[in-house]
């Protein structure tokens, strides 16, 4: 967990401006639920995407 804290930081925190927490909180949720989730590969789980991933699981 304090890696990918630590890559959402870098990647996005400290590259926009927020004017509100809501607006912060916002932003956040859509990139990890449209980037991280869905298309950023992780090593952990042989370089897929963890969307990816559970799709294979459940069929199994």
């Amino acid at each position: 967990m304090e890696s990918f804290f630590k890559t959402l930081k870098v990647e996005r925190v400290h590259q926009v401006r927020y004017a509100t927490r809501t607006h912060a909180r916002l932003d956040l949720i859509g990139r990890i639920e449209g980037f991280y989730n869905s298309r950023r590969m992780h090593s952990a789980i042989d370089y897929q995407a963890p969307n990816q991933r559970e799709e294979q699981l459940k069929a199994v």
